[in-house]
C-alpha cells in the first residue's frame, strides 16, 4: 500500500476520534435535508479557526450542508446522494484574490506585445520591431509588462524605439500600470511637448533641455490615454472568459477586480466594463467565478445609487464591493510617497496624485453612505496620510463594521503597523511583489530603510490588523501559491536566505490570508467551510498539512487536478494542474489517479 496515502488515512482517522465531542455542535446539521454530495475521508481544512480540520462534508445546491465527522453527516445520505471518497486527500476552500485587475489581465493574455519577462534592452527592441513589421502604418502597437529592474535599471526612452516606429505610435505600460513609454511619434500626436506642464500628482519625464523622453508618469498618462484605442465590447468579453479560466487553474474562485481604472485613465472604464461585460457574463451563464468589483471613488455616488436599486449581492456570481482611490504611485516608477527621498533620485519623494482635501470628502461621503473605501498606498508616507484619513472618517461618521482598506500597505513608518489594528484598517497585500522589490527597494531606499519598513506581515498580523492576500494580477502571476510561498519564505530568486527574516509568516497564517482572512473585506460570506456557505473548494493529490506542504528552497509543491464544467461550462484542459469542486460537482477528472 502507497506510505504517504495510509499515513494521511491513518491521520484523518486520529483527528476523527480526538475532534468527535465537537462536531456534532459546530456541523449544524440540516438534519430534514438529503445531500446531493457527500466528501468522505477526507483532510479537510475549514479555515474556521475554532474548528480547523474535519474529514466529511455534506453538498446540496452548491451550500454546505455539514462539516465534520462522518458518523454524523451520514444522516444526511439519501438514494440520491452521490459519495467522494477522497482516500485522504487535501480539500481546502477555493483561493481568494484580495486584490486584482481582472479584465486588464485577460487583455494582457490577448496583448500585442507581451513584455513580462523581458531581461535585456535588445530583447525589449526586438519586440517592438517585431510587433511593428505587422501592423500597417499609422496603426497603433500597443503592450506592457516591461520591468526595468530586470536588465538593470536603465529606464527605456522614445529614442530606443523611434527608428523602429516612424510610422506607428507606441504606447508601452511598465509592468505596474504606473508608468508607460510612448513613442516620439505618439508624443507628438499627444501634443505633449517641453513647454507641457506637469498635471497634479504626474511626471512627464523630460530631457536636460525639457523635452519629453517618452516616460509618463501617473496622472501624465492622461495626456496620451484618451489617443490609444480602447479595446471592443466582444475583445472584452473574451478578456473575461480568459482571465476567469486562468484564475481557475490556479485554484482561485473569487476575485476582487479592482478594474482598469489608474491614475491617468478614465473614470468611466469600470463602469463601462460592469454594463458591457459583467452584466452580459452573468445573465448568459459565462460567469465561472465569482467576482467583487470595485469602483473609482470619485464616482461613489453613482454606486450608492445602483446598490440601493439592486443591493450588494447582483447574483451569487456578481457582487457589487466599493470604491477605490489612490494616494500615490509605485516603488518601481518612483511615485511612491515617502518622508524621505529616494535614494536613487535626492530630489523625489514620489507623487501624491490626488488632492487630500478631495480625497477626505469623497472618503467621509462614501463611508456614511455605507459603501466599503479601499486606497491604493505604497510609501510610508502615504499609508500614514490613508490612516489618518480613514481614523478622522471614523470619528465623524461614528462606529459601525466599515472594514476600511488600504491596498498594497508596501512601505511603512514606524509604529503605523500597530495603527492598522488599531483602527481595523484591512491590510490587503500582495506578498509576491517582495520577490521583486527585495533588491530594487535597497537601490531606491537604502538598506535601512528598505529593511526596517518593508512588507511588514508578521508585524501587521501582530497587531491584529485582518491581513488578506491578493496578486494584482496582471502585474504578478495569480497563482495564489505564490502569495504563500512569498510569505512564508522572503526568498527571492537566486537568494539562500530570507529577505527580512523576522516578517516571514508560518503555513497556518499565510493560507488563512488567502483564504478566510480575503473573504472577511468582502463583507459577503463567500469561502469558508461551514453551514450555509457557498461550496467552493479545492483539492490536493499531495499529502500538505505542515510537514506534508514542503517548502524547499523557496519552493511550494502542490498538485491539483481538474474538472470538466462550471456552471454549464465547458472548460480548458487544466494540463493535470488542479482539481476544482465549484459550486456544483459535475464529472471529476482523473480525482483519485493523481
Amino acid at each position: 500500500m502507497n506510505k504517504p496515502l495510509l499515513l494521511s488515512s491513518f491521520l484523518v482517522f486520529i483527528l476523527s476520534i480526538l475532534l468527535l465531542p465537537h462536531l456534532s455542535k459546530w456541523s449544524k446539521l440540516k438534519v430534514a435535508e438529503v445531500a446531493d454530495l457527500l466528501v468522505t475521508n477526507a483532510f479537510i481544512y475549514t479555515s474556521d479557526p475554532s474548528f480547523p480540520f474535519a474529514n466529511s462534508m455534506a453538498i446540496k445546491n452548491g451550500r454546505i450542508l455539514g462539516v465534520g465527522n462522518y458518523s454524523v453527516l451520514q444522516e444526511l445520505e439519501g438514494s440520491t446522494t452521490h459519495k467522494l471518497n477522497l482516500e485522504g486527500k487535501i480539500v481546502v476552500p477555493g483561493f481568494i484574490d484580495s486584490h486584482l485587475h481582472l479584465l486588464y489581465g485577460g487583455l494582457q493574455q490577448m496583448m500585442q506585445v507581451e513584455l513580462h519577462g523581458v531581461r535585456t534592452k535588445q530583447e525589449f527592441v526586438m519586440k517592438i520591431e517585431a510587433a511593428v513589421k505587422s501592423k500597417r502604418e499609422g496603426i497603433w502597437v500597443v503592450g506592457g509588462g516591461w520591468n526595468n529592474d530586470l536588465w538593470g535599471g536603465e529606464l527605456p526612452m522614445a529614442n530606443w524605439i523611434d527608428d523602429i516606429s516612424p510610422q506607428n505610435p507606441v504606447w508601452l505600460s511598465r509592468m505596474d500600470g504606473h508608468m508607460g513609454l510612448a513613442n516620439s511619434l505618439a508624443i507628438k500626436m499627444a501634443g505633449i511637448t517641453k513647454e507641457t506642464k506637469d498635471p497634479l500628482g504626474g511626471t512627464i519625464v523630460r530631457w536636460a533641455d525639457g523635452e519629453p523622453t517618452g516616460l509618463l508618469i501617473d496622472a501624465a498618462k492622461k495626456f496620451i490615454l484618451p489617443s490609444v484605442p480602447e479595446p471592443t465590447i466582444d475583445e472584452r468579453r473574451e478578456a473575461l472568459l480568459r482571465a476567469s479560466n486562468y484564475a481557475l487553474t490556479k485554484g482561485v474562485t473569487t476575485v476582487v477586480d479592482m478594474g482598469r481604472y489608474v491614475p491617468g485613465s478614465s473614470a468611466e472604464l469600470p463602469w463601462e466594463d460592469f454594463t458591457d461585460v459583467y452584466k452580459w457574463a452573468n445573465t448568459s451563464g459565462n460567469m465561472i467565478i465569482r467576482v467583487c468589483l470595485f469602483f473609482p471613488l470619485e464616482t461613489w455616488s453613482r454606486l450608492y445609487d445602483l446598490v440601493q436599486k439592486t443591493g450588494h449581492v447582483v447574483s451569487q456570481w456578481l457582487y457589487l464591493g466599493g470604491v477605490k482611490a489612490f494616494l500615490d504611485g509605485s516603488l518601481g516608477s518612483n511615485s511612491a510617497l515617502f518622508y524621505e527621498p529616494y535614494a536613487d533620485d535626492p530630489d523625489s519623494y514620489g507623487l501624491q496624485v490626488v488632492d487630500l482635501d478631495d480625497l477626505i470628502n469623497m472618503t467621509a461621503l462614501s463611508d456614511k453612505s455605507g459603501l466599503q473605501v479601499a486606497i491604493h498606498a505604497i510609501g510610508d508616507m502615504a499609508n500614514d496620510l490613508i490612516l489618518d484619513v480613514y481614523d478622522s472618517v471614523a470619528s465623524e461618521n461614528g462606529e459601525r463594521d466599515r472594514r476600511l482598506r488600504i491596498e498594497h500597505a508596501q512601505h511603512l513608518a514606524p509604529g503605523s503597523a500597530t495603527r492598522f489594528g488599531k483602527q481595523g484598517v484591512v491590510a490587503s497585500v500582495q506578498p509576491v511583489h517582495l520577490l521583486d522589490d527585495a533588491i530594487s527597494a535597497e537601490k531606491k531606499l537604502g538598506k535601512e530603510r528598505a529593511e526596517h519598513g518593508s512588507y511588514l506581515f508578521h508585524s501587521l498580523l501582530a497587531s491584529h490588523s485582518l491581513l488578506a492576500f491578493g496578486s494584482d494580477w496582471p502585474v504578478a502571476d495569480i497563482d495564489p501559491l505564490n502569495n504563500i510561498r512569498a510569505a512564508v519564505t522572503r526568498i527571492p530568486p537566486a537568494w539562500e536566505t530570507p529577505w527580512i527574516p523576522s516578517e516571514c509568516l508560518t503555513l497556518n497564517n499565510a493560507l488563512d490570508a488567502g483564504i478566510r482572512a480575503s473573504y472577511m473585506p468582502i463583507f459577503h460570506g463567500l469561502q469558508e467551510f461551514s453551514v450555509t456557505f457557498l461550496f467552493d473548494c479545492v483539492v490536493t493529490c499531495q499529502y500538505l498539512w505542515q510537514d506534508h506542504l514542503r517548502i524547499e528552497r523557496g519552493n511550494l509543491w502542490m498538485n491539483w487536478k481538474g474538472i470538466e464544467r462550471v456552471n454549464g461550462r465547458q472548460l480548458p484542459p487544466m494540463g493535470g494542474s488542479m482539481i476544482l469542486c465549484h459550486r456544483r460537482i459535475y464529472k471529476v477528472v482523473d480525482l483519485l489517479t493523481c
